[in-house]
């Protein structure tokens, strides 16, 4: 190892010295690689065993590494969607003595997969519009921060899955920068990049036969920037309102959902002006809230109908300022006061009329449009009254129309 190698990490780790710094990447034994699948990068990527874990090491320009590796950092202390640095070698030479590239190491993003690893042939057209969508709310994250990107494009993001979720990671931050404001210019700027980029990118995979040459790509350019317009506009825009107007709360989820958003984390804030509400959205695949309910309530339901359940059980979480507890917990409460007590409030009588998650779900609409009309709360206790008296007392019973016998209650 030559006496010039220079490490610089906020706590260095002794095994990164044992690495061929004297190779170039390019060059480094399979050995000591890991078999990842690699983006396409302008510049020469490996991934690296490291002591149990890997590592993600990219050749680049000294004054570049240290810039990229501390706007990381910042983007880090800022809790951004992007990858963690490590450290910056520089001082790098070879056998003969010739210079290297410094080198940058961000930690490898578990569970991660570049575009090229998903937009292939065998990924459904929903689930493309899904990856989209995760890029799009991936932007719009960055942009509040007020990150500008500069170069947003498929290859400078990583994708990971998780349990049904989808979420958008940036990995490449050579040109951004960071303002304490950011104009609607740069914004501007960076979803039209976004927009070229994304288009020019799957028109390549058409041409290497990994995309179906029938996918419409300029429809999934688009798409990002409508995605991308809409959730920033539903995210920026501050609504204070009473405390006995919480059904707007309702409203805020209604809307997000109609873009085809789902809520990731909901928080209140509540000052003399009265109570702001902040939504951070995500997109999941089929069947996530279904299995996300069973598993909390043991409820066998419906996607759509788990999906408002868990909804209403956020929004309680939020409103008994308790979303720092585990939503296990949170769940156990929620079926005990507020789900079970509901469902109990109609009279025996016609409970079989619905399956008992589809009443609750009425009954939280019927309660959402009475407090609407209102323009204030209305308690659960009258709307359920008013939804038996005026809905339910009509509605034909279902297990008749199942063809199931009825027994006299």
């Amino acid at each position: 190892m030559s006496t010039s190698l220079r490490i610089t990490a906020a706590s260095v780790e002794p095994a990164l010295f044992d690495l061929p710094w004297h190779l170039s990447l390019e060059s480094w034994p399979e050995e000591t690689l890991a078999a990842l699948p690699r983006g396409i990068s302008r510049h020469i990527v490996r991934f690296v065993h490291l002591e149990g874990r890997v590592i993600a090491i990219k050749e680049i320009g000294e004054a570049v590494a240290h810039r990229e590796y501390n706007m990381l950092r910042d983007l880090g202390r800022l809790g951004a969607p992007a990858v963690t640095p490590l450290a910056v070698v520089t001082g790098r030479v070879d056998e003969e003595g010739r210079h290297l590239e410094a080198a940058l190491i961000t930690e490898h993003l578990s569970y991660s997969l570049p575009y090229r690893a998903l937009f292939g042939q065998w990924l459904k057209p929903e689930t493309a519009n899904r990856l989209i969508d995760a890029l799009s709310i991936l932007m719009v994250k960055l942009h509040l921060l007020g990150f500008y990107w500069g170069d947003v494009s498929l290859s400078n993001t990583l994708f990971r899955r998780d349990a049904g979720e989808f979420a958008a990671y940036l990995v490449d931050a050579e040109t951004g920068e960071l303002h304490e404001n950011l104009s609607n210019g740069k914004r501007e700027y960076d979803i039209d990049v976004a927009r070229t980029n994304i288009i020019g990118e799957l028109m390549d995979l058409q041409s290497g036969e990994m995309l179906d040459e029938n996918a419409d790509v300029v429809a999934h350019g688009d798409r990002l920037y409508e995605r991308y317009t809409t959730l920033w506009g539903e995210l920026t825009r501050v609504d204070s309102f009473a405390s006995n107007e919480r059904w707007r709360v309702d409203d805020r989820i209604y809307r997000l959902n109609s873009l085809g958003f789902d809520v990731g984390e909901l928080a209140m804030i509540s000052n003399a002006s009265g109570t702001s509400v902040s939504i951070q959205p995500k997109v999941v695949d089929a069947g996530h809230y279904h299995r996300q309910m069973m598993r909390l309530t043991g409820m066998d339901v419906e996607e759509n109908q788990a999906r408002r359940l868990l909804n209403d059980m956020e929004s309680y979480r939020a409103l008994a300022g308790r979303g720092d507890q585990d939503l296990a917990q949170v769940a156990h409460d929620w079926m005990l006061n507020v789900f079970q007590p509901s469902v109990n409030a109609v009279p025996v009588s016609l409970r079989g009329r619905l399956q008992p998650a589809e009443l609750y779900h009425e009954l939280l609409e019927h309660r959402w449009y009475m407090s609407e009309a209102a323009g204030h709360d209305v308690s659960m206790t009258y709307s359920t009254r008013s939804y038996i008296e005026s809905i339910l007392v009509h509605r034909p019973d279902e297990r008749a129309l199942l063809g199931q016998p009825i027994e006299s209650d």
